[in-house]
């Protein structure tokens, strides 16, 4: 299957935010939204507080716990504010029932990294922003067969039903008795006797792909009331949503009761490409008048889908220690509510005149037909009490679902708030979730019709084999822990275990074991509440705290300033790197033909990068124990993309080596995506000299190998995928030496400074067989004071990285020159110019902004490499 079957599990990561039903039934970004009764219910809290500080009151301490919850791995509800959080989660599922048979490929792998914020522009007006995205890996349910069915693959291999390949088309017949059983066979059409209707999923993997989502609320408050319209969209290659919201809030009762409600409108876009590998296999008759002939591979499915969506909510304060809220939803949907990549196998039977059995059947797939009108209906009520002799939180609530798909859901929540003292708070949790299978659902049909003579009135109008609309249970307990520093600062951990069984649901007869399955998830966050800061009176803090009081470095420049004694800082950096256009060797235009005839070495080069993009999202941890020492620790997140085309002139496909060929189709239509934790730096600085104008310090660093590099790209049936490209890997693999000497001075409004850092790798090689080249840069810039809060910069970089040594010790195609280790690294010249800016006052004082464009002026690849379009770094710190 293609990259974009990872969207077939998506809705698995979210299970513990929304039932699994309405995740379902709503766009993407409808699973990823907080609940507006939650919201609401948290407001009601603050409302009977009067405005007081929540920390200060018994209700409070339930307001803090209810805001703590979803921090475990849904979004966090902002309540506060100007108040930004940023939160890294990472999912990871347990291996499926494949009745012994070992699958080849790791199970569904997810790394998401999210960002939002609250602002109040000014007391009435308030703006909320949230984005987030999540990178998909690993092996996934496409369709389920009968066990019998795994020696009639195409290769007459277990391996058709653990992830090789979707193609179970039989070379040989199932057999059947007179009820329709499963009767063994030998896996080639002989009769060994005896019934075997165990079921197992046919799983296929995908290379890595990334759904990105960004949406905004803009809201006005009165004393007693609120207004809010937002909107957003998600992206991925095959799906786009684009959504608008309108909700408000109305308190009465000397603010003890508080209605909420609103509207939304989601318009979402399919256009699934079908892999070439199932064209011949999968029958798409079905949409036809939506399916797009493209290429030489094949098909692509257009789809649209409305949803209309409107919910109420109820919050009762029943006094100053206990409040209950209840809501009501309604969502209606129309359009195209399928997923493209899941098949249902249908075994067309034919009466036997053998009396060892009653009936003998061919298997066909199907893409699945769900129905085009979807109406949801849900409810819940909560009950959150306050425990004084525990100084605790407990927080209760119900769910109900129901749609006109035969789903009616129940789940059941529970969570304890409990503060330690000095900051710290732990949240245990516990939910179950319970629901009927759709009308539809049905893991095989069988049909007595030849599929020759195919009469589709004889199959239901509807089918899936999808497990999330079958009837099941699910299990889930968590603990989340928070750590409250002082002035506005918080930091959590999360962990949640997840298994997901029919034999769970209630009232028993759910979806058989080989659907069960189990899953990990693990997240940490950090929050700052700027109006606690504000509020601390500290608006002084960055310029205290720092060395010197000059402009500040340019916004890629890391390491440019200590703290005093006793101070920390707490930031955010990002960087966006782009290559495109050109291909150089060395500092030349290289065309196709000499890329194909020298840039893979010894083998000819198939294609070429066309595009890369990297995104990369640090956080800047620092504290200083003393005046001369800095300690700082900088956990990344990066995801990369890379497109590329085929090279004019390259020899035909299948003369690729290692039968490389068969994935060159994949590699020009879908490109490639990865994303997740990269590596994480630990750092020490101290100082040299402070004399006045003039400061110099050194750091000592190491960036310990948390990235992935072993990220491989899909699998097909004829060949392994094997490993994704070097670059595109998310770490180095290897232990790094990071040390930098920094110098900075400043006389009025002028400042200047100088940095030379490097990396060198401390071990031979990593995991995979290879080490990438050591680092020497240096950089020198000075900058102008424009205004008291203003300043502008500009600086020269020069950078050597040296190529990479050793190769993969893995499978990998071998296609184009980013496959190859001699094409990587170089000499670079860039020119960088950029801005920074110090809020001078008000309730955001003290916080500092940057943000710079490297341009390249010169370059000198080693090999043949994609040509550089340019750096852009944005920074944001405050300190304290």
């Amino acid at each position: 299957m293609p990259n974009h079957i990872w969207r077939l599990i998506r809705t698995l990561y979210k299970v513990h935010c929304e039932s699994i039903a309405m995740e379902l039934a709503r766009p993407p970004r409808e699973e990823a939204r907080p609940r507006e009764v939650d919201v609401a219910a948290i407001k009601g809290d603050q409302a009977a507080l009067g405005g007081a500080n929540p920390s200060q009151s018994p209700l409070g301490a339930l307001t803090a716990a209810a805001l703590a919850l979803p921090g475990l791995v849904c979004h966090t509800v902002q309540a506060a504010d100007d108040q930004f959080e940023v939160q890294y989660g990472h999912y990871q599922e347990e291996n499926r029932q494949l009745f012994g048979v070992e699958s080849k490929f790791r199970p569904i792998e997810v790394d998401s990294l999210q960002g939002s914020g609250n602002l109040k522009l000014t007391d009435r007006v308030k703006f909320f922003f949230h984005y987030t995205q999540d990178t998909w890996s690993g092996a996934t349910p496409v369709s389920t067969a009968p066990l019998d069915m795994r020696g009639n693959s195409t290769l007459n291999s277990p391996d058709g039903v653990t992830g090789a390949t979707p193609l179970i088309t039989s070379t040989a017949p199932l057999f059947f008795d007179s009820q329709l059983n499963i009767l063994r066979t030998n896996g080639f059409g002989k009769l060994i006797g005896g019934v075997d209707n165990r079921l197992v999923h046919t799983l296929s993997s995908a290379s890595p792909e990334t759904r990105k989502q960004g949406d905004f609320k803009l809201g006005y408050e009165w004393d007693e009331a609120a207004v809010d319209v937002g909107g957003g969209i998600s992206l991925e290659d095959d799906y786009e949503s684009r959504f608008v919201n309108l909700g408000g809030r109305l308190d009465f009762n000397q603010k003890l009761t508080t209605v909420s409600g609103g509207l939304s409108y989601t318009a979402s876009d399919t256009k699934a490409r079908l892999d070439h590998d199932i064209l011949g296999y999968v029958n798409t008759d079905a949409y036809t008048n939506q399916i797009e002939i493209t290429g030489e591979n094949g098909k692509i499915v257009h789809g649209n889908r409305k949803d209309w969506g409107a919910h109420f909510g109820l919050t009762q304060v029943l006094n100053k220690n206990a409040l209950i809220d209840a809501g009501l939803g309604y969502t209606y949907s129309d359009g195209y509510m399928e997923n493209p990549y899941k098949v249902v196998e249908i075994a067309f039977l034919e009466a036997a005149t053998n009396r060892d059995y009653a009936y003998s059947g061919q298997v066909q797939a199907f893409l699945e037909q769900r129905p085009n009108v979807r109406h949801q209906l849900s409810g819940n009520v909560g009950y959150k009490q306050y425990i004084g002799a525990f100084d605790a939180a407990l927080h209760f609530n119900y769910r109900y679902y129901v749609d006109d798909w035969g789903i009616n859901a129940h789940t059941f929540e529970a969570d304890w708030g409990q503060p330690l003292g000095r900051g710290w708070t732990v949240t245990p949790r516990i939910r179950y979730y319970s629901q009927d299978a759709a009308d539809f659902y049905a893991p095989y049909l069988t049909t007595q019709q030849n599929y020759a003579d195919l009469n589709r009135k004889l199959l239901p109008d509807n089918f899936s084999s999808d497990h999330r609309l079958s009837g099941y249970g699910a299990l889930s307990g968590g603990i989340t822990i928070d750590k409250q520093f002082a002035k506005g600062v918080n930091i959590g951990l999360g962990f949640e275990y997840y298994t997901h069984q029919g034999g769970l649901k209630l009232g028993g007869s759910g979806e058989g074991d080989y659907a069960d399955f189990d899953y990990w998830a693990v997240n940490g966050a950090l929050k700052v509440n700027l109006e606690a800061l504000a509020a601390s009176g500290d608006h002084g803090s960055h310029a205290h705290h720092q060395h010197h009081h000059g402009a500040m470095a340019p916004a890629g420049v890391m390491f440019d300033h200590m703290l005093g004694k006793g101070g920390f800082m707490v930031g955010y950096r990002y960087m966006y790197g782009s290559q495109g256009g050109d291909m150089l060797h060395g500092s030349n235009l290289v065309g196709d033909q000499a890329i194909v005839a020298n840039g893979c070495g010894p083998n000819p080069c198939f294609v070429k990068p066309n595009s890369m993009a990297m995104h990369m999202h640090m956080l800047d941890i620092m504290y200083a124990p003393t005046d001369w020492l800095n300690l700082m620790v900088m956990p990344q997140f990066m995801d990369m993309s890379m497109t590329m085309r085929r090279l004019s002139g390259a020899p035909p496909d299948d003369e690729a080596p290692d039968g490389g060929g068969a994935h060159i189709p994949h590699h020009v239509e879908n490109g490639h995506e990865t994303g997740g934790i990269s590596d994480m730096g630990v750092y020490a600085l101290f100082e040299v000299l402070d004399a006045g104008h003039h400061h110099l310090h050194m750091g000592l660093g190491l960036s310990i190998p948390f990235g992935d590099v072993d990220i491989e790209l899909r699998r097909n049936h004829q060949v392994d995928g094997g490993l994704i490209h070097y670059g595109m890997q998310l770490g180095s693999g290897t232990l790094d030496f990071k040390p930098s000497v920094t110098y900075t001075g400043n006389y009025d409004s002028w400042s200047w400074g100088a940095q030379l850092s490097g990396t060198k790798r401390l071990e031979k090689s990593g995991e995979t067989g290879y080490r990438l080249g050591d680092i020497f840069q240096s950089t020198a810039w000075g900058g102008y004071n424009l205004t008291h809060w203003l300043s502008a910069n500009v600086r020269g970089v020069y950078t050597i990285q040296g190529a990479i040594d050793g190769q993969f010790n893995q499978y990998i195609d071998q296609l184009g020159p980013m496959d190859y280790p001699m094409n990587y690294g170089g000499r670079f010249w860039d020119v960088g110019f950029g801005l920074n800016a110090m809020v001078p006052g008000g309730d955001l004082a003290g916080n500092a902004l940057g943000v710079e464009w490297l341009q390249p002026v010169g370059t000198d690849y080693n090999g043949y490499q994609l040509d550089r379009d340019g750096t852009l770094s944005a920074t944001w710190h405050y300190a304290f």
